[in-house]
């Protein structure tokens, strides 16, 4: 088992480490902002777990979209909302119970299906070396559109329906508001604002 233990290895269960005691943070620290930096730290660890996988686009995409952009608007709304923690704490003891046999009967599916046999140094060796042309992303797009075309596109379409749902139900109608149309603005005429109108002179009265 030490020969098979690689600096690689040692790399791997120090990211795994991260991951799990970040991944901990999320679901048990108090302040929801701390509950958000948990889980960016816990994306930065998942990021470096597929860099030694070379799944090189995957984790740069991982950093870019969920730690760049949407952790990012997690935290702004965490911050605006301003929870109230204790209330919804208040009955977490009640189901705490509950909770843990879950957990438990999680960790032991887990562990049932994913054993040392099936999970351990000797399965799951260091990826090999690959060609100095080799491309992730070549790799990962000819999946994506040859094998996994359909399922592709099927997400695709759910994505953009879910899209337009939501911005159908959170759309408001100007209601009892001055609403402003720019083009109307920009079309108006000169005589549509103006009217000259010619009229005579008052005649000037004497003695004045």
């Amino acid at each position: 088992m030490t020969e098979l233990l690689t600096p690689l290895h040692l790399v791997f269960y120090v990211f795994a480490a991260i991951a799990v005691c970040s991944a901990l943070a999320v679901i048990t620290v108090r302040n929801p902002v701390h509950s958000v930096l948990s889980l960016v730290i816990t994306f930065f660890a998942m990021s470096g777990i597929w860099m030694l996988l070379r799944a090189e686009f995957l984790s740069l995409i991982l950093l870019l979209v969920y730690v760049g952009a949407v952790m990012t608007l997690f935290l702004f709304v965490v911050m605006m909302l301003n929870i109230d923690t204790e209330g919804k704490r208040t009955g977490f003891v009640n189901y705490l119970p509950f909770g843990i046999i879950i957990v438990l009967l999680l960790m032991g599916f887990t562990i049932a299906s994913v054993g040392p046999e099936y999970f351990g140094l000797a399965e799951m060796p260091a990826p090999v070396a690959e060609a100095a042309n080799y491309s992730n992303l070549h790799q990962l797009g000819n999946l994506l559109y040859t094998e996994y075309a359909y399922p592709f596109e099927i997400a695709g379409v759910l994505l953009l329906a879910a899209i337009i749902a939501a911005i159908t139900l959170t759309h408001r109608g100007p209601l009892r508001r001055k609403v402003q149309n720019v083009h109307a603005q920009i079309a108006v005429r000169p005589e549509d604002r103006l009217r000259l109108i010619n009229m005579p002179s008052e005649p000037k009265q004497k003695g004045a």
